[in-house]
């Protein structure tokens, strides 16, 4: 048997659940889910306030090296960008659609809410972009589970999971919030979504869509009772497209609570080599001022392909430094 660490959220739990059943049938293991408790679930404030990066993980990192659970999962997006020293990434499974999702009263899409319509959510990135598309807009910084931010919505008070929330959680007091569509559909909740905001409005964050599935570094050692399951496990596509991404974010010292967007495609002929390739925005946190860069790589499938990833990012972040006016430091600073 296998102990499979997650958060208590409905979110976090249907995540690891997914998880723990796809090793449990390729390895013919039993698994046991152990609930952790972890900062971000405990803490309230802004999230960059918090420390951002880490703050949902760094309780499940430690019950590894504990050894409380085998495995951890978390939302690819919620890790720091540099590996830890005696933990592995062992799986990157399949991605889900890594757009954000504007949630809105009467379903309104991003272009006519009203002028001056108050829109949720706690992440910088979001918030920066959406002033960027929409200069009038009053964002709010809200934190709580997904059916609690759902549940700020006009007309979206009755949503999932508020009757776990104080009685007194704020109800139908914003025209629209910006969740992970990603989240949103592995819940069951896709019916809530007004807009799929496509990565030209809203770029999402590093790993947005994507899970990490984590163990002890020994544990991905040829014959470690794992081992074999977590490598069929682990999705090409979705591993080089995050490694990228990740890279660009560590060579740019930036946390999960950064405003800044990075997404990786890959694609591949039968005919000729793969290419990855990489979008990356940082943005001013009142949406004055945007900066973008993009490169690709083109490769084969060989081991070398990682690196050629790695190298991606890293080269991605290089045009960003060296155009910056500022703005980066500011943003990173923040």
């Amino acid at each position: 048997m296998f102990r499979v660490g997650t958060r208590g959220s409905r979110l976090a739990l249907t995540q690891t659940t997914l998880v723990a059943e796809a090793l449990t049938a390729a390895s013919g293991m039993s698994h046991e889910l152990i609930t952790v408790r972890t900062d971000g679930d405990i803490l309230t404030g802004p999230l960059a306030q918090m420390g951002g990066t880490g703050v949902f993980a760094s309780a499940l990192r430690q019950a590894l090296f504990d050894r409380t659970c085998d495995v951890a999962v978390h939302s690819l997006k919620d890790l720091p960008a540099k590996d830890l020293d005696g933990l592995s990434i062992a799986a990157v499974p399949v991605r889900e659609d890594v757009r954000d999702a504007l949630c809105s009263a009467g379903d309104v899409p991003l272009a006519d809410l009203r002028d001056g319509a108050t829109v949720g959510t706690g992440s910088p990135r979001r918030a920066a972009q959406l002033l960027a598309a929409r200069p009038d807009l009053r964002v709010v910084d809200i934190r709580g589970n997904v059916g609690t931010r759902l549940a700020r919505v006009k007309g979206r008070e009755d949503a999932a999971e508020v009757s776990t929330q104080a009685p007194d959680a704020a109800r139908g007091d914003l025209d629209a919030v910006v969740l992970a569509g990603a989240g949103l559909r592995r819940l069951g909740l896709e019916h809530h979504i007004s807009e799929l905001l496509e990565p030209g409005i809203m770029l999402p964050a590093p790993g947005q869509g994507a899970l990490a599935v984590e163990v002890r570094a020994e544990d991905v050692a040829v014959g470690a009772p794992l081992a074999a399951a977590l490598s069929e496990y682990d999705d090409v596509a979705a591993r080089l497209e995050t490694t990228a991404e990740r890279a660009l974010l560590a060579r740019l010292n930036a946390g999960c609570s950064a405003p800044i967007g990075g997404l990786a495609r890959f694609s591949e002929d039968t005919d000729g080599p793969a290419v990855l390739q990489l979008d990356s925005m940082v943005c001013a946190p009142d949406g004055s001022a945007v900066q973008r860069a993009r490169a690709e790589v083109s490769f084969s499938r060989s081991a070398e392909s990682l690196q050629a990833a790695v190298e991606l990012g890293t080269r991605v972040a290089e045009q960003l430094l060296a155009e910056d006016t500022g703005l980066l430091a500011h943003v990173i600073d923040t």
